[in-house]
């Protein structure tokens, strides 16, 4: 199924420029900006020429500039290096990665919590996280509106409740804090997700204590035999 960027979204606001994408506040509602973008440059060769892996491998700048890649793969490399940059340049702390795949929950009991789940970014302060997928499969959001906390779900809050061992009290609420289990989401019936797609520039909301706006639901696309690798710009 293709996934397209909405436009119609109130949540959802797009941008015209990096400056616009960091001065502007989340309110209103707006828990989401993008800054889209066609990028020049050959993303694909550049993941070849980093060669096969597993896991998630971080890119340092000085493996990056020794690839031996045509004129259109220094492009790429030089236009991931420059977003990087951007985002140090302001005090933040982006990484670039090469995703070949990330950690399953191979036990994930009632509320499965790795990346492939729908779900909220958390922070003790006030923070937002900036993604940038430049190739493979990007990232995925969901409506605040279609969706709904596993752990509101009466049936999976009865299974917490029966592996907490415990009433449902402040402790309760600490064991689902403590385990993320209360930021993980699940799609209604008609929902209908979409596509960070590649080269765009998403600055979005998480959740933190006194945050204006509701956190943006995403998650990571799943990594299907075959499929490419990620390269990834995140915050």
């Amino acid at each position: 199924m293709s996934l397209s960027l909405p436009t119609d979204y109130p949540r959802l606001r797009r941008v015209k420029s990096f400056q616009e994408l960091i001065r502007t506040p989340f309110s209103d509602g707006v828990n989401a900006f993008v800054w889209e973008r066609s990028l020049p440059g050959d993303f694909r060769e550049v993941v070849e020429r980093l060669g096969a892996g597993e896991g998630i491998v971080t890119l340092e700048e000085s493996q990056l500039r020794l690839l031996r890649v045509s004129a259109a793969g220094r492009v790429a490399i030089e236009g991931m290096l420059a977003d990087l940059k951007l985002l140090q340049a302001h005090e933040l702390a982006p990484v670039l990665n090469c995703i070949h795949d990330y950690p399953h929950d191979d036990q994930p009991g009632p509320v499965a919590t790795d990346v492939f789940s729908f779900h909220a970014d958390s922070a003790p302060v006030e923070a937002d996280t900036w993604l940038c997928t430049y190739h493979g499969a990007p990232s995925e959001g969901l409506r605040n509106e279609d969706s709904q906390r596993r752990v509101d779900n009466p049936a999976t809050r009865a299974e917490l409740l029966k592996l907490y061992g415990g009433a449902e009290d402040a402790g309760f609420r600490e064991f689902l804090n403590e385990n993320c289990y209360d930021l993980h989401y699940a799609a209604r019936p008609s929902a209908q997700p979409f596509a960070f797609g590649l080269g765009n520039l998403w600055r979005i909301a998480t959740e933190w204590p006194g945050c204006p706006v509701p956190p943006c639901i995403h998650r990571a696309p799943k990594q299907l035999p075959g499929q490419p690798p990620r390269l990834l710009l995140i915050s």
